[in-house]
């Protein structure tokens, strides 16, 4: 057994060792997006720094343009999607019955279901639909996704929420949409906050279906960064100079909304 010192010796290199590992591909994707083409593979060459590769990047119109689809969707199944999952896992935690038990089979069935067995069928769908390439293709399986898995956070919020104040509201005369505005919303701020961070993050972030179901109308991000690989070669500096910039928007959500989502998963 180790004693109490030496325990929190080896807890405190641990964490630092897990920091490192975390911290140093972020580090090297900065220190890559700064450095010259022709001194990305020879760091030894010498300390020269750029900002050359940024602006080579911001001048490449597809890659605005993947910025602002990847912003705009990022945004849209966000507010689209919390407004089905917060009352979806209201109902899930409030009520009994018929309707709700379809509802609940039915995210069960899904959620049981990886998404990456949707795509190749959403593709054909979206291509007889006509919608495959545009913003709707694209914000209905996010906003899918999003149903399936974070109603049943929702409904571990709500449950933490004792349902006696809503009762005592409506013997005040609240209707039962009332209670839930008036009451129970109020007190799961914190995990709706939460959730619209998750789902921004994991919209912004994601690959799969950006890869299959957008084309030259609506690229996105995290698939128009491939560009930068081609048959000559990789180009190192401007997709680490891509990347840093893609990380920005997604760090700043994190850091002004983390104390929201601490509150939140202690819902």
């Amino acid at each position: 057994m180790l004693k109490p010192g030496w325990k929190r010796t080896f807890f405190g290199l641990t964490l630092a060792a897990v920091c490192l590992l975390i911290a140093f591909p972020i580090f090297w994707i900065a220190l890559t997006s700064l450095r010259p083409a022709s001194e990305v593979y020879y760091v030894h060459r010498g300390t020269h720094f750029t900002l050359q590769n940024y602006l080579d990047v911001l001048a490449k119109p597809e890659i605005k343009h993947a910025f602002s689809n990847s912003g705009m969707i990022a945004t849209l199944a966000t507010l689209l999607s919390l407004a089905v999952t917060v009352t979806s896992g209201y109902m899930l935690s409030r009520f009994r019955g018929k309707m709700a038990s379809t509802w609940f089979g039915t995210i069960y069935l899904f959620r049981a279901i990886p998404y990456i067995a949707w795509v190749l069928p959403l593709y054909v769908v979206e291509q007889r639909l006509r919608i495959l390439d545009t913003y709707l293709g694209l914000l209905l399986p996010h906003m899918s996704v999003h149903i399936c898995f974070f109603s049943w956070l929702m409904k571990g919020f709500f449950d933490g929420i004792d349902a006696d104040m809503e009762f005592a509201a409506q013997i005040d005369g609240c209707s039962r949409w009332g209670a839930f505005f008036r009451v129970a919303l109020p007190q799961a701020v914190p995990g709706v906050a939460a959730l619209a961070i998750l789902t921004w993050l994991w919209t912004w972030n994601e690959f799969l279906f950006a890869l299959i179901l957008t084309g030259s109308r609506t690229p996105m991000l995290t698939v128009t960064m491939a560009q930068f690989v081609h048959e000559l070669g990789i180009e190192w500096n401007l997709m680490s100079a891509t990347a840093v910039m893609a990380l920005v928007p997604a760090a700043l959500v994190t850091l002004f909304a983390q104390d929201y989502v601490v509150k939140g998963l202690r819902v």
